[in-house]
């Protein structure tokens, strides 16, 4: 077994555990559970989102990005493709629409049911300035950049819609890693990836343990969501380790969808939610170019 499959072996089995351990904490640390949510969470959770954001933002326009549009445009002149038509973009965009259309498929679904406690939008707009909120419940609605929902509806359709929605953010995610060729870049997007997992499952599990959602479902949510990006890193690996005729363009297509992914997860998702939230919006800011910095310098010696 070389390094590189050792090293992303390690970053799958860490994603594991560390996002397990983060969702868990607040089902087990009973000052999570007596408490509604104080402008302490919203703040703090608020920041580390903006943390996240700057990282994600970093690993897009520094990393993963340039990155595949290098391996495509490769694949492509070796294999002669010669086309004005913007193919390596197109690819990239395809990825973006790819979660965008699976999310609000599941968003129609639910739709569907009819049902009046899930009238709600599963992700909201903006009309009301409170980024994905609902402004319906007080508690870490504006803490964490996916927690867009009520779950004191308590429907477990709509629970399971939402986490299979951002299961699928999860197994992008996973693939970006699984698809890497050093590892330095494995460990660099694994950092990134684990700033805005546990910021996530955090902020889920908050809002599950405090809508008193039986323990069993909590467990279980948690622990589906944390299989996702390994699963996605494993997808990678078989891509990588098959060593098919077409493998790199295979590969670098994937990489195309997953930096399509990472695209519609900053600038759709982390960025808008916490800037458009009310509060400290300069020290949000602050937050989100430190954690673009550090990966930037990251970046920088290599």
């Amino acid at each position: 077994m070389d390094y590189l499959l050792q090293v992303k072996i390690g970053a799958l089995i860490g994603l594991l555990l560390l996002t397990l351990f983060f969702g868990f904490i607040p089902a087990r640390v009973k000052w999570f559970r007596d408490t509604n949510g104080t402008e302490t969470h919203r703040t703090v959770l608020s920041l580390i989102s903006c943390f996240a954001g700057g990282v994600f933002l970093a690993a897009c326009l520094l990393d993963i990005i340039p990155d595949y549009l290098s391996d495509i445009h490769a694949e492509l002149d070796a294999r002669t493709v010669e086309t004005t038509f913007p193919l390596p973009e197109f690819i990239m965009a395809a990825g973006f629409f790819t979660v965008l259309i699976l999310e609000r498929i599941v968003m129609n679904c639910r739709e569907m049911r009819g049902a009046a406690e899930e009238r709600a939008p599963l992700i909201s707009d903006n009309r009301n300035g409170h980024g994905h909120g609902h402004g319906t419940s007080p508690d870490l609605e504006g803490s964490g950049h996916h927690v867009h929902v009520d779950f004191q509806a308590h429907s477990s359709f709509r629970s399971l819609m939402l986490f299979l929605s951002l299961s699928l953010h999860s197994v992008f995610e996973g693939l970006a890693i699984g698809l890497q060729n050093t590892d330095s870049k494995v460990l660099e997007i694994c950092i990134a990836i684990l700033v805005h997992k546990s910021i996530i499952v955090f902020s889920l599990s908050v809002k599950l343990v405090q809508s008193a959602v039986p323990p069993l479902w909590v467990a279980a949510y948690i622990g589906v969501f944390a299989l996702m990006s390994p699963i996605g890193i494993a997808i990678g690996i078989s891509v990588m380790e098959a060593q098919l005729a077409a493998g790199m363009l295979i590969q670098a297509v994937l990489e195309g969808l997953a930096a399509g992914t990472f695209v519609y997860i900053t600038f759709l998702e982390i960025l808008p939610h916490e800037l458009n939230s009310p509060g400290k919006q300069l020290l949000k800011v602050l937050f989100i170019l430190l954690g673009f910095s550090v990966m930037a310098a990251l970046t920088f010696l290599g």
